[in-house]
């Protein structure tokens, strides 16, 4: 069958009937038009059978039915999935096209490893614990008895002082020192895959991924000394490695091929392989035009700022994610910087893909560009020429500012929108950009102003913002504006950092509704607390959707989403699979599901509205909620919310951690956890690779699933 569709029916008729149907208004065309629409169904079927015969390119639904030729078990558990889990998890794709090459190296550490890629999409170090198991050597050994020197090969190594690496890697997935065992235990010979196992297998996974950021500009704390962070928000930042890829099916992953944070000690030894132009992180000079030499950088530890490079070098700690030049050797033309962090999921602003980049349908709206070398240099000039395309009579045709690149924007931002206004200010493909609002002046707040004129003729405007990272105030919205949404953007809870990441201003909100009726929707973003303010009430409350998203007042005692003041807000609240750090005070609540509400709720309606399969906290004052823990389980000391961090710019942010209660773990509707990283399947994915490892694992072994981050 060829790639070309052919000919229409239509066309296929003879040239006479077409004549003649043209001078009847082409009846014939319409009618023929609906056949050829199943014509097109039926060649798409036939084309998409071949496919289908092939597990890289088959429809979703037939995996299973493919897996069960060659033996594939659907995990147990998972044979009913439900709707929104991704047919990856349930039958992952790679997993069943490499089930018998898999199967003719089980027994194998590396095949474990590459379990967890295919099944799990974690990457993975398989290690053998009992290689690790300290012992006495046998008498005969020294002795000189024939069956000493074949007694016991290859003995671990108790701790040498003098090997300052090892030190740094124990308890950890790459120990290279001997462990006792505790005999007093009779569990500690077969534990569930528990270190102190003789016999056991442990497989240490990632879940954290290493998320690049690109030539951007260093934050300078303090030029004179030669100061810096590779964070531009000026928190420490641990450094991660990107991963490189093994050099064999038989390799056993190390550093270098896994997300691990960098070690002081492991880029002092190996620096080529960590620091250069596309590796895992690089510093440039003069504003990105030169990098700096291999040859000039060194690690030191930077803890209170307390190294000093010599003239001609450049210190870098990976461990905190600072640079420091030699005193007042700061470069004039600034300091930018590549390196990758750890997070969960693509959420917030980032260089990771972002969807639905363009609006589906219709012509494309004209975009400003704002960056180096493009049409406009700053934000405001380019919001200025596209409300320039105004013509009487007309709306303002839709208009798409564009901001490239890693730039960091610091100006007075203050949009106007009229009625029948459609404005998008994103970042472009690949970029993170920054609207740092600063402090100028001293009589009023310099936010980003959303302000409805209320002038010309259409409906209520709307802005979206999308793949932004504003620090320093938060986001104003005022007037007649109908919606203002955020997509993959970055409102930094508490406005900024500092070197520990608690923020600068606690509670501070970091988006204010205020005498305006917009709608606010926010999907796959962070953002801090939200104030409503109305003069007095309205008939319909400002709508409030949020999704995927985290909503970070910076403490659960803190306002989250409220009124002036902490009071109850005019709003009507509905959320899916979202994190809320704070307490939440609203008129009335829309559908709450998926979702952790770590903080007291109220809200002053409680007939209308539900809340299912959530985390809401004791006391709060809410419609019936239905399958919500504690409540669910009874037992509100146990079944609480446990997060690796709860500090924006931290690895591991608002995640839960591996020890928080089972209930709360997979507390979703579909067995996934609840909040902004429902989407992750967490347990699925931990359910699906605990039973492969138990079919792989090597005979006379049992096996464990470590969470390294």
């Amino acid at each position: 069958m060829t790639d070309e569709p052919g000919p229409t029916l239509y066309e296929l008729l003879p040239a006479l009937h077409r004549r003649r149907d043209a001078e009847r208004g082409l009846p014939l065309q319409a009618l023929l038009g609906v056949a050829e629409e199943q014509r097109a169904l039926v060649r798409a079927s036939i084309e998409q059978s071949y496919a289908d015969w092939f597990v890289e390119t088959c429809r979703p639904w037939l995996l299973p039915y493919l897996g069960a030729l060659v033996g594939y078990e659907t995990p147990p558990g998972r044979e009913d999935a439900p709707a929104r889990c991704p047919a990856d998890v349930t039958a992952p794709r790679r997993d069943v096209a490499r089930t018998l090459a898999d199967r003719r190296r089980k027994g194998t550490l590396a095949v474990l490893e590459d379990l967890a890629r295919d099944v799990a999409d974690w990457p993975a170090r398989a290690v053998e614990f009992r290689r690790l198991l300290a012992f006495d050597q046998p008498v005969r050994l020294l002795s000189g008895h024939p069956a000493g020197p074949a007694a016991r090969p290859g003995p671990g190594r108790l701790a040498d002082l003098r090997r300052g690496g090892e030190l740094d890697l124990a308890d950890g997935p790459f120990d290279r020192l001997a462990h006792t065992a505790d005999v007093r235990r009779v569990d500690s010979a077969h534990p569930p895959g528990g270190r102190a196992g003789v016999a056991s297998v442990g497989l240490f996974v990632w879940r954290l991924g290493a998320y690049s950021v690109t030539r951007a500009p260093a934050y300078c704390r303090d030029r004179d000394r030669g100061h810096y962070t590779f964070s531009v928000l000026g928190n420490d930042t641990p450094l991660v490695n990107r991963p490189v890829r093994e050099p064999s099916p038989a390799h056993i992953a190390d550093e270098t091929n896994l997300p691990a944070f960098i070690r002081r000690r492991a880029f002092e030894e190996d620096t080529a392989h960590y620091y250069g132009p596309g590796k895992s992180l690089c510093v440039w000079t003069d504003d990105g035009r030169e990098p700096v030499p291999l040859s000039a950088v060194v690690c030191a530890d930077l803890s209170g700022w307390s190294g000093t490079p010599r003239p001609g070098q450049v210190a870098v700690d990976p461990v905190l994610g600072r640079i420091a030049f030699p005193p007042r050797s700061a470069p004039d033309g600034g300091v930018r910087v590549s390196y990758h962090h750890a997070f969960p999921a693509p959420m917030g602003g980032g260089e990771y893909p972002r969807p639905g980049q363009d609006p589906a349908g219709g012509p494309p709206p004209e975009r400003y560009r704002v960056g180096p070398g493009e049409r406009f240099g700053r934000l405001m000039d380019a919001v200025a020429a596209w409300r320039g395309t105004a013509r009487p009579g007309r709306p303002r045709p839709e208009g798409i500012v564009e901001l490239v690149g890693p730039v960091v924007l610091q100006e007075r931002i203050e949009i106007p929108l009229d009625l029948g206004d459609r404005l998008t200010v994103r970042a472009a493909p690949g970029g993170r950009p920054v609207l740092r609002l600063l402090n100028r002046y001293a009589h009023r707040p310099d936010s980003l102003r959303i302000t409805g004129t209320g002038e010309g003729g259409g409906p209520l405007p709307s802005l979206r913002l999308s793949g932004l990272l504003v620090t320093g105030r938060g986001v104003h919205v005022e007037g007649p504006v109908g919606r203002v949404a955020l997509s993959h953007c970055t409102l930094v809870p508490g406005w900024s950092l500092d070197e520990e990441c608690p923020r600068d201003h606690p509670g501070r909100p970091s988006l204010e509704l205020t005498r305006t009726p917009a709608c606010l929707d926010v999907e796959h973003s962070i953002t801090g607390a939200v104030t409503v303010t109305a003069d007095e009430p309205r008939t319909t409350p400002n709508r409030i959707f949020l999704s995927d998203s985290v909503l970070d007042a910076t403490a659960r005692c803190l306002p989250a989403l409220s009124g002036p003041d902490g009071g109850c807000a005019y709003a009507r609240l509905s959320a899916r699979r979202t994190t809320v750090i704070g307490a939440v005070r609203v008129h009335e609540t829309g559908l709450v599901e998926d979702s952790i509400l770590d903080g007291p709720v109220h809200a002053e309606i409680r007939d209308r509205g539900l809340i299912r399969f959530s985390y809401l906290p004791p006391g709060s004052r809410t419609p019936p909620p239905f399958h919500c823990e504690p409540a669910h389980s009874g037992d509100p000391e146990r079944v609480t919310p446990r997060f690796t961090s709860t500090a924006y710019g931290s690895p591991g942010y608002v995640q839960l951690a591996a020890d928080c209660a089972e209930e709360l773990r997979r507390g979703a509707a579909d067995g996934s956890e609840p909040g902004a990283f429902h989407d992750l399947f967490q347990p699925q994915r931990e359910d699906a690779l605990r039973a492969r490892l138990a079919e792989y694992t090597p005979a006379g072994t049992s096996s464990g699933l470590l969470f390294a981050t």
